[in-house]
């Protein structure tokens, strides 16, 4: 396992994250702990979850996990979606997020969350509220770095001005979504990152499961998250997408390797990512994500691969440029 560095925040974490969104969901107690002993097996440190996952349940299942390794664990979790039928169970305020900290503490069984994420960007609370609540929390050493998922560049950049003007927590850790059919986050996420030494920890680095193998633009299978939910079917149902995977499959057996495999090594890859979250129903989904640790990819094999999807214009659409 290798291990790099959180933001500018001297924190060591393994070069794959482990996502826990399964946990109490799709995936049972039992099942939950042969996953997470998996991971601890091959040294992943950093484990991913949020207040929302599984009803609160995702928490409370990994709180108990780590129990017996805590100060061995870099853990996240987030805040800011709803979590209740009541008008102030979500969003950025300040009152919001010191109830949701309390929470996660509780479910988690810790005293203190390492990298606490804003889960999207709420548009009623101005910047500088979100910035403040955060930074007492880290002066009450309840979280240790603030973090964004879901932001856009712009507003990760006008969070790190007002945290340098006011003497407060920087952003230190972005949470977006990333993938071979996904590169948005190549125009300026990822640029902006490596420029401000901010750490990067995608999300849905197999699209989905769309990246896996299991789906082809003539057919279909009967499970599965782009067939059973309505949220992935409208995030993955876009132009070629189906063709983009289709071809990726053909080049990840051509290799030799599990597209499950290729497409974190492919993520991986990149200089401005941190860690990719993966994330499995079951052990042997996980192995295939695990299985990218071992996979290097030379600058001809990246591009290779780079080149089956549509990259992204540049944010200044001189096409010219590109590239």
């Amino acid at each position: 396992m290798q291990y790099r560095i959180l933001g500018r925040s001297g924190v060591k974490v393994s070069s794959l994250c482990f996502g826990t969104m399964s946990f109490g969901d799709i995936a049972d107690e039992a099942e939950s702990a042969l996953m997470f002993r998996r991971c601890r097996e091959v040294g992943i440190n950093f484990f991913d979850c949020a207040n929302t996952y599984a009803g609160g349940a995702s928490e409370e299942i990994l709180g108990a996990l780590i129990a017996d390794c805590r100060d061995d664990i870099v853990l996240t979790t987030k805040a800011v979606s709803r979590t209740g039928p009541d008008i102030n169970q979500g969003g950025a305020s300040r009152r919001h997020i010191q109830l949701a900290v309390e929470d996660s503490l509780r479910r988690l069984k810790t005293d203190r969350i390492d990298v606490y994420f804003l889960h999207h960007f709420d548009a009623d609370t101005p910047i500088d509220e979100c910035l403040r609540a955060l930074d007492d929390l880290v002066r009450q050493g309840k979280i240790l770095y603030p973090a964004v998922s879901n932001w856009a560049a712009w507003q990760v950049m006008k969070a790190q001005g007002i945290a340098a003007q006011n003497g407060l927590a920087r952003i230190e850790c972005l949470q977006p979504m990333y993938n071979l059919v996904k590169r948005q986050a190549e125009v300026e996420i990822l640029p902006m990152a490596q420029a401000e030494d901010i750490a990067v920890i995608p999300y849905s680095p197999l699209g989905g499961g769309l990246l896996t193998g299991k789906y082809a633009p003539e057919s279909t299978p009967a499970a599965g998250r782009l067939v059973e939910n309505a949220m992935y079917q409208k995030r993955y149902g876009v132009g070629d997408y189906y063709q983009t995977a289709a071809a990726f499959t053909a080049h990840a057996h051509e290799r030799g390797l599990h597209p499950a495999t290729l497409a974190v090594a492919w993520v991986m890859a990149h200089p401005a990512i941190t860690a990719p979250i993966i994330g499995a129903r079951n052990l042997a989904q996980l192995e295939a994500s695990l299985a990218a640790l071992d996979v290097t990819l030379t600058a001809d094999w990246y591009a290779e691969i780079s080149a089956l999807s549509t990259a992204p214009p540049p944010a200044h659409d001189r096409l010219e440029e590109a590239g």
